[in-house]
């Protein structure tokens, strides 16, 4: 689904993203790990067209979308979280999942005036919508809370939900677990496996817990440095003498025996 080709961002003369190549396919829940530093959230703001490419390209289905908009991107089915939640603090959580899907009837003023019962009805199906999202998600007991008022979990929970809303195709998550209890750490995997395996999401993860990437990833893809380092399931990436560098500094062959 998503091909990342040679992608290099440069900041001046640091280069966060240095020549970067992966695949994310279609249908998995792909985990990226690495060390602090290691280019992660830069290449998702790459991807997500947040930030453009110093050069190298990205495809996504056969067609490049390099450079495209966040909200171009957006309509192409193409959706990503923050480590941070940026929730509407003041609305509620229904609320902050009605407004999600784009050219509603109500944005017009010509609808605003002549088109009221257009306006009401498609307001009727945007409420059931994420009644039912928030229902999926366990939190429908939250549907007329303040969004500004839930805990970190349960607002990560809500940013899921926003993704569901809209026909998401791959959903890019950076750092879903940070900051959450275990409990809703737990939810959150619960719903990710859901999307994933009864609606078909494909999804493309940071994250450093590596028990929940292990529980939820495969593929896993480790970046160090701006670079991709190694590819595999979450048992030959533990093992991968790279990798054990990149993380601790050392290799188990530099290791003294104990």
């Amino acid at each position: 689904m998503i091909r990342v080709e040679n992608l290099h961002r440069h900041f001046g003369g640091f280069h966060a993203v240095d020549g970067a190549s992966l695949e994310i396919a279609d249908g998995t829940i792909t985990g990226l790990v690495g060390p602090n530093g290691a280019g992660k959230s830069t290449l998702f703001n790459v991807i997500a067209g947040a930030l453009p490419p110093t050069s190298g390209r990205v495809v996504m289905d056969g067609q490049d979308i390099t450079g495209l908009a966040p909200h171009e991107l957006f309509h192409r089915g193409l959706l990503r979280t923050f480590q941070i939640a940026h929730e509407f603090s003041s609305m509620s959580c229904r609320e902050n999942l009605m407004m999600v899907p784009g050219s509603q009837a109500g944005e017009s003023i010509w609808n605003a005036w002549f088109g009221r019962g257009r306006i009401a009805q498609e307001e009727a199906a945007l409420l059931k919508k994420a009644d039912e999202v928030l229902e999926f998600l366990t939190i429908s007991h939250l549907k007329d809370e303040k969004a500004g008022n839930l805990s970190g979990g349960q607002k990560k929970l809500l940013e899921l939900g926003r993704t569901m809303m809209v026909d998401a195709k791959i959903v890019f998550l950076d750092e879903v677990g940070a900051g959450v209890n275990r409990t809703l750490l737990n939810t959150i995997g619960d719903a990710i496996r859901r999307l994933n395996e009864e609606r078909g999401y494909t999804f493309c993860m940071i994250e450093h817990d590596m028990d929940f990437i292990g529980r939820l990833c495969d593929p896993v893809i480790v970046m160090a440095e701006g670079k991709v380092l190694a590819e595999g399931t979450i048992d030959e990436i533990k093992a991968d003498e790279a990798v054990i560098e990149a993380y601790l500094g050392t290799g188990l062959k530099n290791r003294e025996p104990a």
